[in-house]
């Protein structure tokens, strides 16, 4: 309970994550209802192509090249796209927080090999390994998860790395080394709650990047064929950018709405689970 009203008591001080939160909602709110509002799929093509937000009744922000509501993408791309984020970044802290509890706990050996893992994959550009995946796998939406998985994993492992260097050493951790508590129970029980914290602010925003690589994935060719996603309906309206530049202006607000809030509620959460910003603020 104490918990809840330090949230809520930070939520309407910081107006910033409240708004973040709320557009947040909006985003999840267009994804859920997405065959409510539109039964048919978002490839039907319901009228004239290159109708303008307001010229056809039939469709509130226009149709694009093929005549599909623009608007009925919106909703439907909402879903692929919070769908990538979320299940790409949380593969990506499965293996990550393994990797980094495993070398941050134990050291020596095992940190030397997996840091230079780590390394490895972090010495390649994250979006050209990322098409490389998905060029040689196939562009379907597993593989892309899998893809920003891939490039996201090393910064969740180096973080979490550097807060079980800190964390082990405590002296509750040096307590349960001398009671005979195994290293699991003492690596995901008592160590990993303590440095999640950070990994849960990093989460917010990596689900914003991977949601604007996918995007840049599709924007490319490299999404799947089979979904309408922001991504693809930006691609698809590059050939009408003189013409009708609102093709792509539309899902182009819509990311970065989305990044945006996705981005205010990191902050917001950064100040409620660092008790350090917390107190500066409160001081102020």
């Amino acid at each position: 309970m104490g918990t809840l009203k330090a949230f809520l008591s930070i939520l309407l001080r910081d107006w910033m994550m409240g708004l973040g939160l709320l557009l947040l909602l909006g985003i999840l709110f267009m994804a859920a209802t997405a065959t409510v509002f539109f039964p048919n799929p978002p490839e039907t093509m319901i009228g004239p192509p290159l109708q303008w937000p307001g010229q056809y009744p039939g469709a509130l922000l226009g149709t694009d090249g093929l005549g599909r509501d623009i608007l009925s993408g919106l909703f439907y791309g909402a879903r692929i796209s919070l769908l990538v984020g979320f299940a790409s970044v949380a593969v990506a802290m499965v293996f990550g927080v393994i990797v980094g509890a495993l070398a941050g706990y134990y050291g020596g050996w095992v940190d030397m090999l997996l840091m230079r893992l780590t390394e490895l994959f972090q010495t390649i550009p994250q979006f050209m390994l990322a098409i490389v995946v998905v060029a040689v796998l196939g562009a379907s939406i597993q593989v892309i998860i899998l893809s920003l998985a891939i490039v996201s994993w090393p910064a969740i492992a180096r973080l979490v790395r550097g807060e079980f260097l800190v964390l082990r050493e405590k002296q509750y951790v040096q307590g349960c080394i001398v009671v005979g508590m195994s290293d699991p129970r003492i690596i995901f029980l008592q160590i990993l709650p303590n440095a999640m914290s950070g990994v849960t602010v990093m989460s917010t925003i990596m689900i914003a990047t991977a949601i604007l690589m996918e995007s840049a994935l599709s924007f490319l060719g490299f999404g799947d064929p089979n979904v309408m996603s922001w991504g693809s309906m930006i691609g698809l309206g590059k050939n009408n950018l003189r013409d009708a530049w609102y093709i792509m202006t539309i899902p182009g607000i819509a990311l970065l709405v989305t990044a945006l809030a996705l981005n205010m509620v990191g902050d917001g959460l950064n100040d409620y689970l660092n008790p350090r910003l917390r107190s500066q603020r409160g001081s102020r």
